[in-house]
């Protein structure tokens, strides 16, 4: 049974930073693409960055760009989030998610194209 299990959200004060880990079970995580998606309250869920099957691409969505850093180890079959300089508008569940590979990158960002989602971990930055 395949399944995504975040972990590594909390409680930061603005500036601070987070690494989020998502382990993936039940499946081979070189197959797929994987995304972190985001969802603060009253919004909607988005893209927050992605990287290709093959671990060669990846893409952030404009305002985590230079803070955001995704990666992955295929042995552990784990994606991770690396989140620095956070701010109180990052504030959101953070979902982890696989999508097929053959996505463009801007395409892997898109919640429509999501084929597993994982549970979510909460980050609040806050003062």
């Amino acid at each position: 049974q395949l399944r995504l299990v975040e972990s590594g959200g909390g409680l930061v004060q603005p500036g601070g930073s987070l690494r989020l880990s998502c382990v993936v079970s039940g499946f081979d995580l070189g197959l797929y693409a994987a995304t972190w998606f985001r969802q603060a309250p009253g919004k909607e869920r988005e893209g927050v960055s992605c990287i290709s099957s093959d671990g060669g691409f990846t893409k952030y969505e404009d305002s985590v760009k230079g803070r955001f850093t995704i990666s992955r180890d295929i042995a552990k079959n784990t994606v991770y989030l690396q989140m620095n300089s956070l701010q109180p508008e990052d504030t959101a569940v953070y979902f982890c998610a696989l999508v097929p590979p053959w996505h463009t990158l801007p395409a892997m960002l898109q919640p429509d194209n999501v084929d597993h989602w994982g549970q979510g971990t909460q980050v609040t930055v806050s003062s």
